[in-house]
């Protein structure tokens, strides 16, 4: 029997959904019934809207979609534009004030505080700019991640922002697979980095070169379910199959088709293709694909370039990300600036357009770090660029505790998150900062902080992954972390090992410390972290350090998720400046 969302979706889903949302919007959140408010967040969410959780009824996440997170300045500073008159809230955020960005893990940007009776005319102001919220979010494909420098990156297999632009034009808003059993995440990797992170998507794209008619030719082999959540991470399994570049599109379209066709609908837990790698295993999913939905044989798979990865991949020798100046294949160059949790103000995100488009770039990216990098400046400019006092705050060359941390939303918007996250994060990074010596050869080291199960954070692919829980201390209930370690991707992909639970969250960065003295303590000469943590069994693993209250206080150690926001001097819900949720009567 289908799930109730299937039912809701059967009735509206896809672009019809806009016009109910735009009668909602100026008729006013009251029009909503109540008893259909549910299935309407639902819908809205393909449309790239997310409602608030309890305590902040009425006001919307929004998700405008970047497909690779590739923007202009003139696009960038609209966004800044929007947040500031459309997504400043009713309280201000103690580190980033009232109205800021958000950038992804998969390289979208998100807005928060946005109020339905608003939505029509931040429509308006995004598509007249060349953006859009359709698919951000919802049952569909989502916005496909790779390098926001593909056709600039020197270390580069293929030039994919054509394939990935004619993906977005063929698959978005295409009512053929516009409503798929769960959400669909797809990775398409150019360059020699693995930046795509192809490993954790649904589908991905990977670089690879194969013999064909007597030629090399430059493809890719394809991978099929990846995915972090519910606790059940899969890493992407080889399908045996070689892409050509011009067939990328076909390829695409058979296998979504395949998982709109034979996803579970009844199941919303079990709906992700990954579940049906699982019982189908990769070669009942190749004959399938090849039998139903592909019309041309397919190429077996050919010699890929993992061994050259070294995005997100623990190597001691090699940093792989973008953070820093780097030269492009055309001689101007690159900034990859950090941007603390993956948030900036309104105020600074229309500062770094102005000064991206003062200095002639035409591109701005968003990367799977969540971090900015401007592209397209002249070796000239390099100088004065650096020098320019914004990025004083988005350092090139940042320390590595806040090179390497990552947070999700948590408690401040997320009804699933148990903890909150981005405040806590630059808590624990700075205190890192001050208090903790970096050790030799460190250049970053990856902290991934997820505020429940859901794993928007990616903890499962961190030097050390925090995954938000509940416990007691000192006889009061806590927020807490479970503890990973040792998890990356790169040419052997490797989850975190778990093995610490439930600790106290005032106890995580004492526990970092004395990991990372034992780390410089027992390391092997030039070992990386991840692979210190790869040569010992669970057993050891939890012997290397203890939990310890240090010099670092939380602020946030109470119930963060029953407060109606984190950080309003009256923050019990029944404080919430939001409406009661009772609708309007007739």
């Amino acid at each position: 029997m289908p799930s109730k969302v299937e039912g809701w979706k059967d009735e509206v889903y896809g672009t019809e959904i806009r016009d109910h949302l735009l009668e909602f919007a100026e008729d006013g959140w009251e029009s909503i019934p109540e008893d259909e408010r549910d299935a309407w967040f639902e819908r809205f969410k393909w449309w790239g809207l997310y409602h608030q959780r309890k305590g902040q009824e009425s006001y919307f996440m929004m998700r405008i979609g970047t497909p690779m997170g590739r923007i202009t300045p003139e696009q960038l500073r609209v966004v800044g534009e929007l947040a500031a008159e459309y997504a400043t809230g009713p309280a201000e955020n103690p580190e980033w004030g009232g109205a800021y960005c958000d950038w992804t893990t998969r390289q979208s940007i998100q807005l928060h505080w946005i109020e339905l009776q608003d939505v029509p005319d931040i429509f308006e102001e995004l598509e007249a700019n060349g953006l859009s919220t359709i698919q951000a979010c919802g049952d569909s494909w989502r916005n496909i991640v790779g390098s926001p420098l593909a056709g600039r990156d020197a270390d580069e297999h293929l030039d994919v922002w054509p394939l990935v632009q004619e993906l977005n034009d063929e698959f978005n808003g295409n009512p053929a697979y516009s409503n798929l059993p769960r959400k669909w995440k797809v990775s398409v990797t150019g360059d020699t980095r693995g930046s795509g992170q192809g490993d954790i998507n649904d589908l991905a794209f990977e670089p690879a070169t194969k013999e064909l008619d007597g030629e090399t030719v430059k493809g890719f082999n394809v991978r099929v379910g990846g995915g972090l959540s519910r606790k059940e991470p899969r890493l992407a399994r080889d399908v045996d199959v070689f892409c050509r570049p011009e067939r990328m599109t076909d390829v695409s379209a058979g296998i979504s088709a395949l998982f709109r066709d034979y996803g579970d609908r009844d199941d919303r837990f079990n709906a992700r293709i990954k579940f049906l790698v699982d019982e189908w295993g990769t070669e009942k999913l190749r004959r399938v694909l090849q039998e139903e939905y592909v019309d041309y044989d397919l190429p077996t798979a050919g010699e890929d370039l993992r061994d050259q990865y070294d995005y997100n991949a623990g190597r001691a020798d090699s940093t792989g990300d973008y953070i820093g100046v780097h030269e492009q294949a055309d001689g101007q160059y690159f900034l990859g600036l950090s941007v603390l949790m993956g948030r900036t103000s309104a105020a600074d995100t229309i500062a770094l357009a102005d000064l991206a488009e003062e200095y002639g770039s035409e591109m701005v990216g968003i990367t799977q770090r969540q971090n900015l990098v401007v592209a397209d400046i002249a070796e000239a400019d390099l100088e004065d660029f650096l020098a320019e006092p914004l990025l004083e705050r988005y350092a090139p060359d940042p320390h590595p505790f806040m090179r390497g941390s990552i947070a999700c939303t948590g408690t401040e918007y997320c009804s699933l998150s148990i903890v909150e996250t981005k405040n806590r994060m630059v808590r624990y990074a700075r205190w890192l900062k001050e208090n903790v010596p970096v050790p030799e050869g460190v250049e970053d080291f990856h902290i991934h902080l997820s505020g429940c199960t859901a794993s928007c954070a990616q903890p499962q692919i961190a030097d050390i992954s925090l995954r938000g829980m509940k416990t007691r201390k000192d006889g009061e209930p806590v927020e807490a972390f479970d503890v990973g370690l040792g998890g990356g991707l790169g040419e052997n992909p490797q989850f975190a090992d778990w093995v610490e639970m439930r600790v106290a969250a005032d106890e995580v960065p004492g526990y970092i410390a004395n990991l990372l003295e034992t780390f410089e303590v027992r390391r092997e000469d030039g070992e990386s972290f991840r692979d210190f943590v790869a040569r010992h069994d669970e057993e050891a693993l939890q012997t290397l350090a203890d939990p310890e209250e240090t010099s670092y206080h939380d602020p946030f150690m109470h119930n963060t998720k029953m407060t109606w926001y984190p950080y309003a001097e009256e923050d019990g819900l029944d404080a919430s400046p939001a409406p009661s949720g009772e609708p309007a009567d007739d």
